[in-house]
C-alpha cells in the first residue's frame, strides 16, 4: 500500500486513474470541489474507489469545515458556518455553543457519509491570536485552549455520530502562524513555554486516531525544518508532548511552504515521522513518483490506519439532517438575541 491520499482530476475517473489507483493501492484519497457536483455523482465516485480496492472501509476524506473551507456548496447540499460563529456563543453560552457545533458536525457528517466519504479534516484546534493569518482566521474555535479543545471535542463527536472520522489539525499549531503556508513558509519565534498554549487542546484530544501536522517552523523545536518535516518536532513534541499516536497525515504536500520536489517533500516527511503523504493536485506525474519511491506503509502506519478504519462507521439513529440544522440554528440565535 502507498503511504498516500491521492488526489482525483474530475467528476468521475479517468481510465488512467482507475489502472494507476488499482496499481498503486494508496491508503486514500481526497476530495475537492472539482469532484462534487451532485449527491448521486459523488456517490457513484466514491463506489467506484471502493470497488477498486474491493472494501467498504476506506480513507476518501475531504475538507468541509464550513464557511470558507467549503467543498460540497449548496444549493446541493447545506450550509454551514465558519468555527467563529460557535467561538462567539461559547462566549456568553459555553454549553449551548458545544451542542450547537456537535449538532453542527453530525449534520455535516450525515450529509458527507450519504455521499461515501468516510474522513474529515475537521476540526482545527489552532489557538487563535490577534497576530493569526486570515488563513486560519475566522476558521478558529477560539483564543482559549480550553474553549477549542472542548468545540474540538463537540465537532469530533459529532463527525462521530454522523459515520466519520474526523481529524485533529494543524498539530502543533498553526495560531502564531503570520502568513499563509500554501503560499510560503511561517516561521514561529515563541518560546517553548508560550507554545505550550498551542498544543494544549491537542494534549486534551490526543487520543483521537487521526491528525495532520502542520508546515511551520518552529524556532524553540526545530530552527532548520517545518513539524512536517522534522523529526524533532514529531518525536518530542507531536508523539511526545502532546501524546499523539494516531495516523499522522502531512498536510498537502503541494503547498509552497516547502522546498524541493513532491517526491523529495514526501522523504523528508516520511523520514520525520508522517505516516501518510497528502498529495491533493492530482498530477498523475506526481502521484505515479510517489507510488514508485514509497511503495509500502510501515507496520507502525498501517497499525494506525487500521484504527482509523475501525472508526468508521455509519450514521446512528437520531434526528435527520434538517432537524439537527434547526437545532444549530435556534442555539446560534442565542448570540444574536445577546447583542
Amino acid at each position: 500500500m502507498t503511504p498516500a491520499i491521492f488526489g482525483i482530476s474530475g467528476l468521475e475517473l479517468t481510465a488512467d486513474e482507475r489502472a494507476f489507483f488499482k496499481d498503486a493501492d494508496p491508503a486514500g484519497y481526497i476530495l475537492f470541489a472539482r469532484n462534487c457536483e451532485t449527491r448521486d455523482q459523488m456517490r457513484a465516485l466514491t463506489d467506484d474507489l471502493r470497488a477498486i480496492h474491493g472494501r467498504d472501509r476506506l480513507v476518501i476524506s475531504i475538507d468541509q469545515e464550513g464557511g470558507r473551507v467549503t467543498r460540497m456548496k449548496p444549493p446541493e447540499w447545506s450550509k454551514y458556518p465558519a468555527g467563529e460563529a460557535f467561538a462567539r456563543l461559547y462566549e456568553i453560552a459555553p454549553a449551548s455553543a458545544i451542542e450547537a457545533a456537535r449538532v453542527n458536525a453530525e449534520a455535516m457528517a450525515r450529509e458527507l457519509a450519504e455521499v461515501g466519504v468516510s474522513v474529515d479534516y475537521h476540526a482545527p484546534l489552532d489557538v487563535r491570536r490577534p497576530e493569526t493569518d486570515d488563513v486560519i482566521g475566522d476558521r478558529s474555535l477560539g483564543s482559549e485552549p480550553m474553549q477549542v479543545a472542548a468545540l474540538g471535542r463537540a465537532v469530533l463527536d459529532g463527525m462521530a455520530r454522523g459515520g466519520v472520522v474526523g481529524c485533529l489539525k494543524h498539530m502543533p499549531g498553526h495560531g502564531r502562524a503570520t502568513v499563509d503556508s500554501h503560499k510560503e513558509l511561517p516561521r514561529v519565534e515563541a518560546s517553548a513555554e508560550e507554545l505550550e498554549v498551542d498544543i494544549e487542546p491537542f494534549r486534551t484530544l490526543s487520543s483521537h486516531p487521526l491528525g495532520m501536522s502542520a508546515h511551520i517552523v518552529f524556532d524553540a523545536w526545530d530552527a532548520e525544518n517545518p513539524a512536517t518535516l522534522s523529526q524533532t518536532v514529531i518525536r518530542d513534541v507531536i508523539r511526545g508532548k502532546i501524546g499523539f499516536d494516531g495516523l499522522l497525515f502531512t498536510d498537502d504536500i503541494d503547498m509552497q511552504a516547502l522546498e524541493g520536489t513532491i517526491v523529495e517533500r514526501g522523504a523528508k516527511a516520511l523520514d520525520a515521522g508522517c505516516d501518510i503523504i497528502l498529495n491533493c493536485w492530482a498530477k498523475m506525474e506526481d502521484q505515479q513518483a510517489i507510488a514508485a519511491r514509497f511503495p509500502s506503509l510501515s507496520q507502525e502506519a498501517a497499525a494506525r490506519l487500521d484504527r482509523v478504519h475501525a472508526a468508521m462507521g455509519e450514521p446512528g439513529d437520531g434526528p435527520e439532517t434538517a432537524e439537527l440544522l434547526a437545532k444549530r440554528d435556534a442555539l446560534l440565535s442565542i448570540t444574536e438575541e445577546a447583542a
